[in-house]
């Protein structure tokens, strides 16, 4: 289940508002639907999957999308948050791995597992990491520090909305 809010700044402050995400294939369309709530000023998108992990994705205008993704991982094995890993980790993630793993460049014999596919790490064997991905900065100039973002887990909206000086007009949606 997940759980997406918009948050727009405006000349009258922070604006919030809950979003469907059933249209959204794309980066493209979350960005669209970003840009409809407000033209020119900043907005926040905020989709979280059962404390599983969030991200953010931040719009100015027609500037590209900053990204931030709790944890890769989780993020990457559902819909929504592949939109966000892939466009983290670029389009063709999978080809470079692909070929990496072609190269036969490891150290091992043909056939032979790394020593990390053998006892099932996947994020030694080039998957998407289990940690947080992304611009880790996106937050930084409305009141929200890399290291106070990194440190997020459970109920993270709550303290973005918080550390922007939006609580009460989420509050109000939530």
């Amino acid at each position: 289940m997940y759980f997406a809010a918009l948050l727009a700044r405006t000349e009258d402050g922070w604006e919030a508002s809950d979003t469907e995400l059933d249209d959204v294939e794309t980066l493209s369309d979350l960005a669209e639907l970003a840009r409809e709530a407000s033209d020119d000023d900043t907005v926040i998108v905020y989709i979280e999957q059962e404390d599983a992990w969030f991200g953010i994705v931040r719009i100015e205008g027609e500037e590209d999308p900053r990204i931030y993704v709790s944890d890769g991982a989780a993020a990457a094995r559902s819909s929504y948050g592949e939109i966000l890993t892939r466009e983290i980790l670029g389009e063709d993630l999978d080809a470079e791995l692909d070929e990496l793993e072609a190269l036969d460049l490891d150290g091992t014999e043909d056939g032979e597992p790394l020593a990390d596919e053998a006892d099932g790490d996947d994020e030694a064997a080039g998957a998407v990491p289990s940690a947080p991905v992304g611009d880790s900065l996106v937050l930084a100039d409305l009141g929200l520090s890399e290291r106070e973002l990194r440190a997020l887990d459970s109920d993270a909206l709550a303290v973005i909305a918080e550390a922007l000086g939006a609580a009460e007009v989420l509050e109000a949606v939530r």
